[in-house]
């Protein structure tokens, strides 16, 4: 009996009447070809700029609970500080953990052993999301989700230097392809599909609750191939290989939540807890605060529904939009084709809800939500591998001239972000396309640098700056730098020699973020920050000056 084994799901049957002749062997090698060259360049390019990116409001946080998950283990869990850090122990701390222990054998700074970390994990992402997309569409669809992801700025400028979300997202990567290939083997996935299933589910769940719309989309996707099965077969027949499957499945549940206790102890610590971290993050946890969306200032408990979709609209790069969306609706039409096997329906609907169930959720039940779209970098690599295979499925079903225009439009699609990256670099996060009018236009309207990045640069420039003018060091204390931003980012880049302050009250410099909130001082300009006409940040001569404060809130 031929089995999903002997014949993957490819772009001919992931859209309606699609008919195309078999690859051949020489352009499925040559995709494959250029898939890992891509992979190499990416590699490449990503050890040679991690040291580009600057600390964020978080980093000292998850540097300093990766080390209490290290002193939980160290001391035998005798020294249980990590549970009970701020609010990080709801979070799991895999990514921390991890960079920690590194950290302990690399030749390097802690927070640039953490930012290869981050490089390593969204490099690992990349490879799963070829994968997927090489599975459900070809190698011609694997190299297109591949090139849409590595040239997607929000998703590239997040693995570098997000503690949370960048991890999160390649975790559900490593979820969402296990998934696929346990349904590609349904009923009996062999043991290596059945491990991964058990990683990818136990990094998932261990590094966010979020993690459960993962368990979600594959529950979905079993419903629906026990309903397909059961019209077809019977209802009996289809029950007894829905119980051998989930038999079959035991030993990666077992393995998940031996993962789970490892990346995130506090949740094992007592059963309920992970319900704890639901209800905790199902309420804003912090004073509400405000943020620019649409050129108003709104407070983040109050975001309209309009919120994520404007912002996924603006943000994305237009082919990535364009391919994504269209590969969902053409995917979510497919899953209702009676012709197609009910597990390879059952494939497409755990990526379709992988990409499109969280945007739906969060526009209904609108939450507060705050700094742009990171909290949903984890949707990008299925949009990317929908983008992929609906790429494929255009370049083989157009005639050879619309083709050949479609693959050089989709060459300009791919390298127009590529190139702003390079121009944004190291605040690729910050991209918003030409929808939006870039940076340069969103500034107004929209939060750029929300991590303050550009404190790194900024702090780099301020000490050569100093040197340059030969302005001499106060003779009995540090210099005295007031910030509008995160202050660790200043005191790591300019060491012990600055003293950070809230105070601007006998400061001698000013390092402001470049967002509304920070003022505009009629001082000596000293260093500025700036991307294709946005301010990213400011440092000025305050010496002899007087000011009351740092802060401004234009518009409340």
């Amino acid at each position: 009996m031929r089995t999903l084994r002997d014949k993957p799901l490819t772009a001919d049957i992931a859209f309606p009447a699609l008919v195309r002749a078999p690859a051949a062997i020489g352009k499925a090698h040559i995709c494959d070809l250029l898939a890992f060259a891509v992979l190499v360049l990416a590699a490449g390019v990503a050890v040679s700029i991690f040291r580009d990116y600057g600390l964020g409001w978080d980093d000292y946080a998850h540097a300093e609970y990766g080390e209490r998950l290290v002193a939980l283990y160290a001391s035998g869990f005798a020294d249980r500080r990590a549970l009970s850090f701020v609010n990080l122990y709801m979070y799991g701390g895999g990514f921390d953990l991890f960079s920690a222990l590194a950290a302990k054998v690399l030749p390097l700074g802690l927070f640039e052993v953490r930012r290869l970390a981050g490089a390593a994990v969204g490099l690992v992402g990349l490879v799963m999301t070829w994968r997927m997309g090489r599975r459900i569409g070809g190698p011609s669809a694997g190299l297109i989700a591949l090139l849409l992801l590595v040239a997607c700025p929000i998703y590239v400028g997040h693995v570098f230097m997000n503690a949370k979300d960048g991890p999160f997202a390649v975790a559900m990567t490593v979820l969402l392809l296990g998934t696929i290939r346990v349904f590609e083997e349904y009923p009996q996935p062999s043991a290596g599909t059945t491990a991964l299933f058990g990683l990818g589910l136990g990094l998932a769940v261990g590094t966010r609750v979020l993690g459960g719309f993962g368990v979600i989309s594959a529950i979905s996707a079993l419903a629906l191939l026990f309903a397909a099965e059961a019209r077809r077969q019977g209802l009996r027949d289809a029950a007894w290989r829905v119980g051998r499957f989930v038999a079959a499945l035991a030993p990666a549940l077992v393995l998940g939540y031996a993962i789970l206790a490892v990346v995130w102890p506090w949740a094992v610590v007592d059963p309920l807890n992970p319900l704890r971290a639901v209800k905790y993050f199902s309420r804003f946890f912090e004073e509400p605060w405000h943020e620019r969306f649409g050129g108003h200032l709104v407070s983040v408990i109050d975001m309209p529904r309009s919120y994520l979709p404007t912002l996924l609209a603006l943000k994305l790069p237009e082919l990535f939009l364009l391919l994504g969306f269209a590969g969902a609706a053409g995917a979510f039409v497919t899953i209702f084709r009676g012709d197609i096997p009910p597990s390879r329906r059952a494939v497409l609907l755990a990526v379709v809800l992988a990409a499109v169930l969280p945007i739906a959720i969060t526009i209904a039940a609108r939450p507060a939500m705050y700094n742009g779209i990171r909290h949903f970098v984890f949707v990008l690599p299925p949009l990317a591998v929908l983008g992929g295979v609906a790429g494929a499925w255009l370049l083989e079903r157009l005639p050879p001239r619309p083709a050949r225009i479609f693959a050089a439009v989709a060459i300009a699609g791919i390298a127009s972000p590529a190139i702003e990256m390079v121009r944004l670099h190291p605040y690729e996060y910050s991209h918003f396309n030409r929808i939006a009018g870039g940076v340069t236009a969103a500034r107004a309207n929209y939060m750029l640098d929300y991590w303050a990045l550009s404190f790194k640069q900024a702090s780099d420039e301020l000490a050569a700056r100093i040197e340059k003018l030969g302005l001499k060091h106060p003779p009995d204390r540090p210099w005295k730098l007031a910030v509008c931003g995160p202050h660790r980012s200043p005191q790591v880049e300019l060491g012990p020699e600055f003293e950070t302050t809230w105070d601007p009250k006998g400061a001698d410099f000013a390092m402001m973020l470049g967002e509304f909130y920070c003022l505009k001082f009629s001082a000596p300009l000293l260093v500025e920050i700036e991307r294709e006409g946005a301010v990213y940040a400011r440092v000025y001569d305050i010496r002899n000056r007087s000011y009351a404060t740092l802060l401004t809130f234009p518009g409340l």
